[in-house]
């Protein structure tokens, strides 16, 4: 593993620390800087302050990752040393069997029905140059180029075959690839794409054909059919009719199943008919369906409906189209459906009361079994305060919300703190869940913690989300933030004087455009591998991704846009932010290069402003060591005591 003296666990075994750590009455102990981090500008990490926070670094979850069709196991992805690994779970909440014991992150599943192999994806340092792999007796055997992007996409229904998509050609086009991973030399290129955002989403029942996706943005799918043998590639509808599509799934009778926002503002599940592009809605919920399943042999669907941030579990019975609720399941974040061949229904929740585990439902009894109960460092969660729905009108009457997260009144009365996270993407959306180490902020240092769903957030519709598409709408999310800033600030519970705001990535930017637009409403701000001029970012971000960017903000070679796009960075506004920042950033990030980051410091500071900059060289987009993560979290904190607190 990666600097094992380093994890936090070590550090905090006072028998064994460096004397780096030991401190002096000058120099009181401070935590040991990571090797792989650099910190530039910000004082050290208290010890103490590590000492306090330590269990809450130490809560763990649960992902589920897939059936084993031979064993009837469970694989999971969880975490016991610095990045999470592959696990096999036996039986419901039996022993966590580590499989894969790499330095980096690994991901995969079983092969459907046989599985008798473990495809895994992992990168190097957060690069996103995904690899695929074989697993086996804790080896990885390679089965790409070890150079390009790769992500993996659909088996086919009996496991035998898998599509994957790979840059090798160019190192730009995600072109579309077939092989049987039994045998790397089977590996053929299927299509040869123009584009980052194409995907094989499913094999017909006998193999002969693939369905394809040329993902545009996320509110345009363009989906085709493809003869394997000979390559003819046939639209599936009209590609001029924009239409969002996802989930796609197969049946056994060749029945084509996914979700789209075809006649709907949200996105409903139905048939799909290849030959004539007709999408058959057999759902009618009001609110976006994020996920499902479809049973081996057909006849069951397991959906997720995403109700304004809560996700609910559906049972469809595809004959007779009856839809059974499962009610007796908290609210919180559902993912990773899969039934399995015998028909059990395999998924991860997470609730403010729970972290991350893995449950699986018998859709004949509706038993709930859970399969994993992951730590939390020791606390009792449920102490964890859930969240409240606050709502507000925006600048031009638009309805925007958020959730709002509020300490224990009776420990810390008064007004309290808040801190504002904004999630990224833009299309993504913060929904309820397991806080995990953020509990912190709200049981031990009475911070409230508000994540508002601004325009251009997904799970509100495609017409919500469409609504800061292009230069000239962007900064109507800055407006909706500060509608959203001044609703909670009106809460008896809030201290308006003392709010702060964070983001990363998308959310990065509305902290840069914050610290800029909104100063007054705040006391400081801490962004993470944030976008500070929309120009550098388009030209520079890994050119897979450039023109589905281009889609979201705008067209950087466009002079009009181009004009527009410098005119709304923040960095273009540099000079007018006056309140201190943090910016943590991964050197290796491929999304949001790391210049984006160098160029708003070194302004700041140019103007004589305050702006810590922590940099992990082996991290990309977020970090995903627990080394890391553990300092940059602690770092927060720091900053926080400081500009929330007054410590």
């Amino acid at each position: 593993m990666m600097r094992p003296a380093r994890l936090l666990a070590a550090l905090l075994a006072t028998a064994a620390l460096p004397l780096s750590a030991q401190g002096t009455p000058e120099a009181p102990a401070a935590v040991p800087l990571p090797a792989a981090l650099t910190a530039e500008q910000m004082p050290p990490v208290p010890l103490a302050l590590a000492e306090r926070a330590r269990p809450y670094l130490e809560a763990r979850g649960a992902g589920f990752a897939g059936w084993d069709p031979n064993t009837r196991a469970v694989l999971i992805s969880t975490r016991f040393a610095n990045v999470s690994q592959l696990h096999r779970v036996a039986q419901p909440m039996g022993a966590r069997t580590q499989i894969s014991f790499e330095a980096e992150p690994v991901r995969g599943s079983y092969a459907p029905v046989k599985g008798d192999v473990i495809v895994v994806t992992k990168d190097k340092g957060g690069d996103e140059y995904f690899q695929i792999y074989t697993l086996k007796q804790g080896r990885l055997t390679l089965l790409t180029d070890g150079k390009s992007r790769n992500s993996l996409n659909a088996w086919s229904n009996d496991g035998q075959l898998v599509g994957f998509t790979s840059t090798r050609r160019n190192g730009v086009d995600a072109d579309v690839y077939v092989m049987d991973p039994r045998e790397p030399a089977s590996v053929r290129m299927v299509h040869e794409s123009k584009g980052g955002g194409w995907a094989l989403v499913g094999f017909a029942p006998d193999k002969r054909t693939a369905y394809l996706a040329d993902f545009k943005s996320v509110q345009d799918t363009d989906l085709y059919v493809l003869d394997l043998a000979s390559g003819t590639m046939t639209p599936i509808g009209d590609p001029a009719v924009e239409a969002a599509f996802s989930g796609f799934k197969v049946g056994p009778d060749g029945t084509i199943w996914a979700t789209s926002d075809i006649g709907s503002d949200f996105r409903q599940l139905g048939r799909l008919d290849p030959a004539t592009g007709a999408f058959t809605p057999v759902s009618r919920e009001r609110w976006d369906i994020d996920g499902f399943d479809l049973s081996a042999d057909g006849k069951t669907i397991a959906y997720v409906v995403n109700e304004a941030g809560f996700d609910r579990l559906r049972l469809l019975d595809v004959a007779s189209g009856r839809v059974t609720g499962i009610d007796s399941l908290p609210a919180g974040d559902i993912s990773g459906l899969e039934i399995a061949p015998w028909g059990e229904i395999g998924f991860s929740l997470n609730s403010a009361k729970s972290a991350a585990d893995v449950w699986s439902l018998d859709p004949e009894t509706m038993q709930l079994t859970r399969w994993t109960q992951s730590e939390t460092g020791g606390l009792d969660p449920s102490v964890n305060v859930e969240p409240r729905i606050v709502t507000t009108r925006s600048f031009d009457g638009l309805e925007v919300s958020g959730l709002l997260y509020q300490p224990d009144p009776a420990k810390f009365p008064g007004k309290r703190p808040l801190l504002v996270s904004v999630h990224g993407g833009p299309e993504g959306q913060s929904t309820a869940g397991f806080m995990g180490r953020l509990n912190f902020y709200l049981n031990e240092l009475g911070i409230g913690v508000f994540f508002p769903n601004v325009r251009g957030s997904t799970g509100y519709g495609k017409t919500f989300v469409s609504l800061d598409n292009g230069p000239f709408k962007r900064e109507d999310s800055v407006k909706d933030m500060a509608a959203l800033i001044d609703a909670v600030a009106a809460d008896a519970a809030v201290d308006a004087t003392r709010i702060g705001l964070t983001g990363g990535s998308y959310g990065g930017y509305m902290c840069y455009a914050a610290a800029v637009q909104l100063k007054d409403k705040l006391t400081a701000t801490q962004c993470t591998v944030a976008i500070s001029n929309f120009v550098s970012f388009l030209e520079k971000t890994n050119p897979y991704r450039q023109d589905l960017r281009r889609v979201e903000y705008g067209d950087e070679r466009d002079p009009v846009q181009r004009a527009k796009l410098i005119e709304i960075s923040p960095l273009s506004r540099v000079n007018e932010i006056t309140k201190p920042m943090f910016v943590i950033t991964g050197a290796n990030d491929p999304r949001v290069p790391k210049s984006e980051a160098d160029q708003m410091v070194a302004a700041i500071r140019a103007n004589g402003g305050e702006a810590w900059h922590l940099v992990a060289a082996d991290e990309g987009h977020g970090f995903a060591k627990k080394a890391n993560s553990d300092y940059a979290f602690l770092a927060q904190l720091m900053f926080w005591q400081k500009h929330l607190l007054s410590e």
